[in-house]
């Protein structure tokens, strides 16, 4: 039989190497499929440690282990993953021949979220528990980026009047600041850290002549008003 000559081999060539990349592929697939049926016999942690809990990986290693290998994918891996307290973000591969490695992302804490939760530093909100001492957000859902930002800039604003114990952003939208002395601050709907400035500048002579102030309204357009207790309800803008 003759070698095959001009398109005849080059078709040859093409088919051959289709054959071999094919086989090559199909190889490769198998092995992939070899790997990931094993059972998992090791559970490497790696990433952002510090703030998990040794018993929550604890658990976590031994329910990867003790599934069945066929349920055990790289997706239901990182899902579980992320149900461990304080972690923001999980990825996972297996290391040849029986471990599977996950990498942790941790939420960083900044700051209380509402009566039940915190805020990461993206201001995302999460649930773990954290005895450190964080200022206090309250806010509606999905506004605690928003509220970590006006909350940076006030705090520089009002240091001369002391910390910023709580700020609050109504569902209306209205923002309120409560200081550590106890002094509330109604700072209304926008605006609010000029309206901050202009009361902090004129604090030191207006606190010589009111004593026990416990609630400014700042929402004047030329001026604020003080009280010794805040008022059940203010509409003022």
């Amino acid at each position: 039989m003759s070698e095959p000559t001009g398109i005849g081999r080059r078709v040859f060539l093409a088919f051959a190497g289709a054959a071999a990349a094919a086989a090559m592929g199909g190889g490769a697939w198998y092995g992939y499929r070899a790997v990931m049926s094993q059972p998992v016999k090791r559970v490497i942690f790696a990433g952002e440690l510090d703030r998990l809990r040794h018993t929550d990986l604890d658990a976590l290693s031994q329910a990867i282990q003790a599934a069945p290998p066929a349920s055990v994918t790289l997706a239901s891996v990182r899902e579980a993953a992320k149900r461990v307290p304080w972690v923001r973000e999980a990825t996972v591969r297996r290391r040849f021949p029986d471990a599977v490695e996950i990498t942790f992302e941790a939420h960083q804490a900044v700051a209380r979220w509402n009566d039940h939760q915190l805020l990461n530093r993206h201001g995302e909100a999460f649930t773990a528990a954290d005895a450190s001492d964080l200022p206090s957000l309250r806010g509606p859902e999905g506004s605690g980026a928003a509220m970590l930002a006006e909350h940076a800039a006030l705090v520089k604003t009002l240091a001369p009047l002391g910390a910023l114990r709580e700020l609050r952003l109504s569902a209306r939208g209205a923002w309120q600041a409560l200081l550590a002395s106890g002094m509330v601050l109604e700072l209304g709907r926008s605006d609010m850290n000029a309206r901050a400035q202009r009361f902090v500048a004129a604090w030191p002579q207006a606190s010589a002549h009111v004593a026990e102030t416990r609630y400014a309204d700042l929402r004047y357009p030329n001026g604020f008003a003080l009280r010794s207790n805040a008022p059940k309800e203010n509409n003022k803008k």
